[in-house]
């Protein structure tokens, strides 16, 4: 089941995505806010995979809501006002319904929904695996084998790849690892992910991936030495 929130200054709006998400076996709406600081909390501390979002929100737009989140959830905007639609694509949302909607135009939602989540999940990449990173307005696909490591800058991730090229997103460490196979990429530091075939040697617990010199945080050091020696 996806887990989702809902966000919407009209309580009857809430109803109604609530009403909808009970019926549907694809969507589990666990909470529903008429206020984004209340939402904001609750995505700070809980892992949520959908965000049902009305776009105009009497403190803050939806739209500006959603670029404040340090996650970045799939995103379904719900609104009255179909001319906002192009910039709510722009943000990448999965869809955008206009109220009032019907129940089979909100089932075609969430299921557009639940095709990205399979095909972004690790195990059902095709041979050639790639994970679907939001940087700068786009989803941009990224090979596992183009990745020489992922930093982690303030509220940034940086993935930086062997061509030299970098790619900048808004996301928690956590959310990549999620996408990230584990038998292939470990977090060797607080600030590092690294992917086991580009390490080139280890040495005083720096790792050597092409011309970087990646520490090993103490907190890491048992379980990445166990894991690279099984890989031996």
């Amino acid at each position: 089941m996806i887990k989702a929130i809902a966000v919407d200054d009209e309580p009857l709006s809430l109803k109604i995505i609530e009403k909808f998400c009970g019926k549907s076996d694809i969507v589990s709406l666990k909470e529903t806010f008429t206020q984004t600081t209340e939402a904001s909390t609750y995505l700070e501390r809980n892992e949520v995979d959908l965000l049902f979002l009305d776009i105009n929100m009497p403190a803050i737009s939806g739209i500006d809501f959603y670029k404040s989140l340090s996650s970045s959830p799939m995103l379904i905007f719900t609104t009255a006002y179909p001319e906002f639609a192009l910039e709510g694509f722009n943000l990448s949302a999965v869809d955008y319904l206009v109220k009032p909607f019907t129940y089979e135009r909100f089932e075609k939602a969430v299921l557009k929904a639940r095709d990205y989540q399979q095909h972004n999940k690790p195990k059902d990449l095709p041979l050639e695996r790639y994970i679907l990173i939001k940087a700068e307005y786009s989803l941009i696909k990224i090979f596992l084998k183009d990745i020489l490591y992922i930093e982690v800058m303030d509220n940034y991730l940086k993935i930086n790849l062997d061509d030299g090229k970098q790619v900048i997103t808004r996301m928690p460490m956590k959310a990549i690892l999620d996408k990230l196979p584990a038998e292939d990429f470990i977090r060797v530091h607080r600030s590092y992910v690294v992917p086991f075939t580009k390490i080139k040697s280890i040495r005083n617990k720096i790792i050597h991936i092409g011309n970087k010199e990646i520490p090993i945080g103490n907190s890491y050091e048992s379980a990445f030495f166990n894991q690279f020696r099984d890989g031996l």
